[in-house]
């Protein structure tokens, strides 16, 4: 080969290595671009779940308010059972009322 030849083929070979390195470099740029976008979205949920744990209730807390709750409709139920049987009481000890005809 003479020297010609041979700076062709070694051009060639750089302008190959030079297009590879391109399109390297562009790939790395969309992942990078993407790898922010996750960053952002990494920290948009991290955030929603600090601001969800912080707002809404645990179940320990469902639980206490479920027992609050059950025992004032148990104490509401037991005055109207109460309430029935001073009903009852109230009209047996009523005085039968005589009638009279004449």
């Amino acid at each position: 080969m003479t020297g010609p030849e041979i700076m062709a083929v070694v051009g060639f070979f750089v302008m190959l290595a030079g297009a590879g390195w391109r399109v390297w470099a562009r790939v790395e740029a969309k992942v990078k671009v993407a790898e922010d976008k996750a960053d952002k979205v990494a920290a948009d949920l991290a955030a929603h779940k600090l601001h969800a744990a912080e707002t809404f209730a645990t179940k320990a807390g469902m639980e206490t308010q479920t027992a609050q709750i059950m025992k004032a409709i148990e104490g509401v139920g037991n005055r109207i059972d109460g309430l029935n049987e001073r009903l009852d009481r109230l009209y047996e000890n009523q005085p039968r009322r005589s009638t009279t005809r004449g």
